[in-house]
């Protein structure tokens, strides 16, 4: 059992006018919080205050991920939205993959400002995912699924294997969070590369049918594959999402001062 390197957790407190703007991001299933610290130092380095967990059952070995409810992944975001929304005039919810469904899960149950997904996951592309159940009795694990990027040189520390049953679990996340979708209704921004090996398209059709909100924008990554937070279209989605950010908690002020 080879244990991975810690890859610590990201946090800032913010500084100036945008600390009272909270943003909880969430990496993907058997990643790291390595996949989104660019993401996370940029938005930090606009003030705002930042909260990037290691999930758990992530950054120590695929046998722990193997042992790992879905419901402790969620409890570890939903904990970051907590403590930010406990001194934050808004807080958002942003992810990448299993942690863009992450983010819509909590946007559900929780009154977040506004929802950033980056090629969420909802729907599996291996059709042999969905029997995770029964399979995780027979494979303990498989190859795994990391490192779908475009940009060469690029490593987002996840697991070299991926557990069946942590993969039974993400289907039973995966479906929890598309019945509790009509109850998203803060605006979203979605983030879809045009290449996905990991993430099939079939799961921002499924968004775009089920969410609640009256303001989804799904922009288009022509450049990356499915780690597009360390692909080529990286400074895209910081810039963008940042201007979401902005512009959301700016109508959510002037609305609060009306």
């Amino acid at each position: 059992m080879t244990m991975m390197e810690p890859v610590p957790p990201f946090t800032s407190p913010g500084h100036g006018p945008n600390s009272r703007i909270g943003i909880v991001l969430s990496h993907g299933f058997t990643g790291s919080p390595r996949s989104l610290q660019d993401w996370a130092e940029y938005l930090s380095a606009q003030g705002y205050a930042v909260r990037l967990p290691l999930l758990p059952g992530h950054g120590t070995t695929w046998q722990e991920l193997a042992r790992t409810p879905w419901r402790q992944w969620y409890d570890a975001v939903e904990r970051a939205y907590d403590e930010l929304a406990r001194e934050r005039t808004a807080v958002f919810a942003a992810g990448l993959s299993m942690g863009g469904a992450l983010a819509l899960r909590l946007a559900a149950s929780r009154p977040v400002a506004g929802v950033i997904a980056v090629n969420p996951g909802l729907t599996f592309a291996n059709p042999a995912a969905r029997f995770a159940g029964v399979l995780r009795y027979f494979i303990r694990s498989t190859p795994a699924i990391a490192n779908d990027i475009r940009k060469p040189g690029m490593d987002e520390l996840a697991y070299a294997r991926t557990p069946t049953a942590a993969v039974h679990q993400l289907g039973l996340l995966f479906a929890d969070t598309a019945s509790a979708l009509p109850r998203v209704t803060a605006p979203a921004l979605v983030f879809r590369s045009a290449v996905d090996h990991v993430v099939p398209e079939s799961s921002t059709d499924l968004l775009r049918r089920r969410i609640g909100s009256a303001e989804v924008e799904v922009v288009e990554l022509g450049n990356s594959y499915h780690v597009a937070t360390m692909d080529h279209d990286a400074e895209l989605i910081f810039e963008r999402s940042a201007a979401f950010i902005a512009s959301v908690a700016g109508r959510k002020h002037a609305h609060v001062r009306a």
